[in-house]
Formats: structure tokens, sequence, C-alpha cells
């Protein structure tokens, strides 16, 4: 739980992430919020007197998007989003006058926590993924939950090219392509043979009310993302995902016990997803699949692959862990928050602390 300051302070938190990630304009508009947001308006004060752990909640984040998609709706606030000023008074100005004009539009961005699962992403998971095929063969059926648009459920029809090493259709709408760091990645043979995927408020990105609420939420600094998730979406309507709403926990601990094909390796993924769930729901997650890795067999494999943020160090972590006998976590890797970069391996000096409040930490898998 935090207060006025707590809240503030996520803003500050958000601002050392944006800036890490090669978003300064967003960057910016979080100190300004930080420093600048008045109680003037019902949804500045809601945001200072937010109850629970603003950082966990995205509420930075929840309040951006609102912001943008203000911007998209050519309603206010587009000199800050173009970059125009970098005065923080002036953008806490031009950000208090948004609000008084438009605190009911921006009032309900709060409601809910961002639902992009950003296609780049899927880079990062497929990172995960080849080295689950390394253990266990190359026939893998997937299993997403948090998988909100369901942009990453498009796994199997993207074409990556990860440093030079090609996967997917050579013919794919949508090929992601990740700043490679580190050392290569060395290729294997990979077969998404099925691929489903939950949410417990799951959006149709083929609506075009939802598809605007997407765009809403991908940082301006990043024009690819707008272009790449336009793709997406088309390739959805071409057609659909296997997406379905459910709790996380009772979709995982219902899948783990169908029966599963001799040869394939079933696989639990998730980006972005593990600070969003309640720990009763983390806990039953772990408690299923480590019961289920303790009855996989050579045959029947398990794996857990999971791209997911160290806000301590600014970056996503890429982890993988199998059954039978890799049952410890693996870091394979870091990346970017959106997939704009991949760097195989760990090292301290990739490093980028910020002393979290020990109620923002999250403890992943």
């Amino acid at each position: 739980m935090a207060d006025e300051a707590g809240n503030r302070e996520a803003f500050r938190i958000q601002e050392f992430y944006c800036s890490k990630m090669g978003a300064p304009i967003y960057a910016r508009l979080c100190a300004a919020i930080a420093d600048g947001l008045t109680r003037n308006s019902r949804t500045g004060a809601r945001i200072l007197d937010w109850p629970g752990e603003p950082t966990r909640d995205a509420l930075p984040l929840r309040f951006i998007g609102g912001l943008h998609a203000l911007v998209r709706a050519d309603a206010g606030m587009a000199a800050v989003f173009r970059g125009d000023t970098s005065d923080p008074a002036a953008i806490a100005l031009a950000l208090n006058a948004a609000l008084a004009a438009h605190d009911d539009f921006l009032w309900p961005w709060l409601d809910g926590p961002p639902q992009t699962n950003e296609p780049g992403r899927s880079s990062e998971l497929m990172v995960g993924l080849m080295e689950i095929a390394r253990r266990h063969g190359p026939r893998i059926d997937l299993l997403e939950i948090g998988s909100s648009a369901g942009l990453n459920l498009l796994i199997d029809r993207y074409a990556f090219d990860l440093g030079g090493v090609k996967i997917g259709p050579a013919d794919a709408p949508v090929t992601i392509t990740p700043d490679w760091k580190g050392d290569p990645i060395a290729p294997v043979p990979i077969d998404i043979v099925s691929v489903r995927g939950s949410d417990i408020q799951p959006l149709d990105a083929t609506d075009p009310a939802i598809e605007a609420r997407l765009a809403a939420y991908v940082w301006p600094e990043a024009p690819v993302r707008g272009e790449r998730l336009i793709k997406a979406i088309a390739m959805q309507r071409a057609r659909a995902v296997d997406l379905v709403q459910a709790d996380a926990a009772d979709w995982i601990e219902a899948r783990l016990a169908e029966p599963q094909e001799a040869g394939v390796t079933r696989v639990l993924m998730h980006s972005v997803v593990w600070q969003y769930l309640p720990e009763p729901v983390a806990e039953r997650i772990r408690a299923a699949m480590n019961a289920a890795g303790a009855r996989a067999t050579a045959a029947r494999p398990l794996g857990w692959v999971m791209a997911e943020p160290d806000r301590a160090f600014a970056h996503h972590v890429i982890s993988v862990k199998s059954w039978p006998g890799h049952a410890e976590w693996r870091q394979l890797g870091t990346a970017h928050a959106h997939g704009a970069w991949i760097k195989l391996g760990i090292e301290e000096r990739d490093k980028r602390r910020y002393d979290l409040p020990d109620s923002a930490k999250v403890i992943a898998g």
C-alpha cells in the first residue's frame, strides 16, 4: 500500500525505466507527473490517493495510456508527446490543463492495467522456447497465461531474425528482428504444434475500439511498434487465435490435466503477467507446474518460459525451467521491455539498479 509520496515515487520509477528503454519523452512526462501532478481533478486526486501498490499495478502506464489516447483523439498534449518541450514546468502545466479539460475521459483509463502483450516480446519468448526445444525436442504444445489481446499467440505465425538465425514462415506478414547483443544463439529445429491462451479479461483485438485502445499503449517514440501492431491485428482478422476467458490458475490446472501426446513438450509461457497475479493464484500455478513436472517423462516433458520485467535493473529477464532434468530456473539473458533488443547472458555490468520499495518487488515463478 502506498501513500501520496509512494504514488509519486512510482512515476519516478517509471521515469528511470523509460530512460533506460530509450523513451526520453515518456521519461520526462513521468518526471513531470511525479513532481507536478495536482489534486485539481478527480483523476489527479485518484492517482495521488491510489490504494494499491502503484508500481505493481502499473499505475503510471495506465495513466499515460489515457494521455496518449487523448493525443490520438486530437484533444490535447500533442506537443508534449512529440517531444517539443523538455521543460518540466511546461509539461506539468500542459498535463494539469489536460486533466482539467478531460477529467471524465481520463478517469476510466485507471480502471485496469495496460493490456498489450507487445508482439516484439514474442522474440524474447522464442529464445526461451528454443532452449526448451534444445533440451526436449522440437515439438511444442504452447500454453500462455495473461494473453490479453492474443498478440503473442501468433508466435507460430510470426517470422523471427534472432541475430541472423531465421525462424518461422518465410512469408509471414510480420518479421520480428530485435537488435542482437551478446553471444549468438545456436539454431535448433522448433515445431509449435498448438498455441492456446487465456486471460482474466481477454480483449478482441479485431474490434476497432480495442485496436485503438491497444494503440494508445504503444509508446509513440517507437513507430515500428505501432506498425507491427496493425499488421498483427490484421493477422488475427485473417485467422483467429485460440483465446479464452479464465482465471490463470484454473486454466493451467485444467490444461495440465489433459492427455499429452508422446514426443510433444507442453510449455507454459508468459510475459509481463506475473506482477499482476494475486499471490494465491501465482502459488497455485507454481504448485500445479511442480506437480506436473514431477510426473513429466522424457516422452512427455514439461517446460516453463517467461520474459518478465526485473524493474530493479530496467530490463526483462528471459528464464526457463523444464522437467525432467532441468527443474531449476536458468536465466538465459535480458531484453528490452518491448523486444527492441535481446542479449544472451547476464552480466553484472548490464545492471542498472533502482532501489525499489519492497512492496514493488516481484518474485517470478
